[in-house]
């Protein structure tokens, strides 16, 4: 049975690319999420890849953080930004020997194994394999998570945040990583898409004891936002790789990358005008929408949604002055909607900004 098949008889809806939206039941996977573990397919991640001896180099260069001296089976994540320090797009580098592991946002491998193509230069010793139809990509979150992980693979728990390692589930080699997490722990296991379906399987089965069920994209989005997670409009030339609370995967000290002076003069300037927060929603919210305070438009709602528990929760980016915990705002010119800010999203900048942002 295809692991497409295979969705379908577990109750899956399915997109039209065949990632399942959701299993019919959205109110017991995200309880599920929250409690216990579900197990995504998110294999429209992409993920290809890299070798050659300018591999790294190539990728230094391009993108935000530090990717020189990782040890074997690191991960970093790291941000690729325009001349002018605009996101193109975020993505997850893993050291595997001879060989670099490369995962992106969600639909955005193609375009951004393109622009590394096109951005090696004469002389660099780089080469890019695409991995999107020979592998399946599977997510799995939940408190309870890192006990499945660890009832399938002897020691994996012991690896640390953003390490992966080579491994076996059901006699098949898988790659496996610990990301940051949503809701509990979060892993990823890339398989072979001959035998995807037998891991699904066996992962399932290992987490039956733990209240693991398959979960899929709109409960994905659901916990994505209420972590304060950046990702679609979040991540786009909008911003400004500061303004989306993406600190941790920004290296300043590192030599030169494109858009580096204008990320490094905002962080040695204190300068930042806008800031990513988390939102509680006084009703309904289709995003994108404007954001006001006092009768002027401060920012945009980038995210929202409406959890199973009738939550109305969002992502907003609005400037630094109205980021303040318990800060009123409203959604539409007649301020139909309120917003009061929770906090600031992802990770927070340097407490100069928010003290800044208090006077």
């Amino acid at each position: 049975m295809s692991l497409r098949d295979l969705h379908t008889a577990q109750g899956a809806h399915l997109a039209p690319d065949g990632i399942p939206q959701h299993y019919g039941d959205l109110t017991a996977e995200y309880h599920a999420a929250l409690q216990n573990a579900v197990l995504m397919d998110r294999s429209h991640e992409g993920r290809f890849e890299v070798t050659g001896k300018s591999r790294i180099d190539l990728m230094q260069r391009m993108s935000t953080n530090d990717l020189l001296n990782m040890r074997e089976g690191e991960g970093r994540a790291t941000i690729f930004t325009s001349p002018t320090a605009r996101i193109l797009d975020r993505v997850l580098v893993y050291q595997r020997g001879d060989k670099t592991l490369v995962t992106t946002e969600a639909g955005r491998g193609p375009a951004m194994s393109g622009y590394l193509q096109r951005n090696i230069f004469f002389g660099d010793d780089v080469q890019l394999t695409d991995l999107a139809d020979s592998t399946r990509l599977f997510a799995l979150h939940g408190p309870n998570a890192d006990a499945i992980i660890g009832a399938l693979i002897t020691g994996a728990v012991e690896i640390p945040p953003l390490f992966s390692a080579e491994a076996e589930i059901a006699g098949v080699p898988v790659f496996i990583a610990r990301r940051k997490p949503l809701s509990g722990a979060h892993w990823i296991v890339i398989a072979p898409v001959e035998q995807a379906a037998a891991v699904w399987i066996a992962i399932l089965d290992a987490g039956a004891l733990h209240g693991l069920r398959p979960a899929g994209s709109l409960t994905y989005n659901s916990l994505r936002i209420r972590s304060g997670r950046p990702a679609g409009r979040e991540l786009s030339e909008d911003y400004i790789p500061l303004e989306v609370g993406l600190w941790d995967e920004i290296s300043f000290k590192k030599g030169c990358y494109t858009g580096q002076e204008i990320i490094a003069r905002m962080e040695s300037r204190s300068r930042l005008a806008k800031v990513m927060v988390q939102v509680r929603l006084s009703a309904p919210a289709e995003a994108p929408a404007d954001v006001f305070h006092d009768g002027h438009k401060v920012g945009i709602l980038t995210s929202s949604v409406t959890t199973p528990d009738a939550e109305n929760i969002g992502i907003a980016v609005v400037k630094l002055a109205q980021s303040q915990p318990e800060m009123v705002l409203s959604i539409g010119a007649q301020n139909e909607i309120n917003a009061i800010v929770i906090n600031l999203a992802a990770a927070p900048p340097p407490e100069i900004f928010t003290a800044l942002a208090e006077r």
